[in-house]
């Protein structure tokens, strides 16, 4: 987890000089767009597996994102995309919230 976090660390400190360079320079495509979305939802994903908490509607999710992409439809595969994360953002809030959840039940 610590290496993760270094990791994008590294990556905001290089990307965010370029970020001044102006919009023209690095016109993003539908597609890297649809890239990106794709991959932070991934990576979400893969968190909520390491927590063992993974949604069979995020992998829903991601399958529609990959079928719209490849029909070139990148509009609803970046909606699907956006969908998967945060459904795999809400399952990690799940899983870390629900962790100690537990201790505060009371037996009755």
């Amino acid at each position: 987890m610590r290496n993760l976090s270094k990791a994008r660390l590294r990556i905001i400190c290089l990307i965010a000089p370029l970020s001044s360079i102006g919009s023209t320079a690095f016109a993003a495509t539908p597609e890297a767009d649809f890239r990106s979305a794709y991959a932070r939802a991934d990576t979400a994903e893969q968190e909520a597996g390491r927590l063992r908490n993974q949604w069979l509607a995020t992998e829903a999710a991601l399958a529609d994102a990959r079928k719209a992409a490849e029909k070139q439809a990148f509009e609803t595969a970046i909606a699907a995309a956006k969908e998967a994360e945060a459904l795999a953002k809400a399952s990690i809030f799940q899983a870390t919230s629900e962790k100690d959840a537990w201790k505060n039940l009371q037996i009755r």
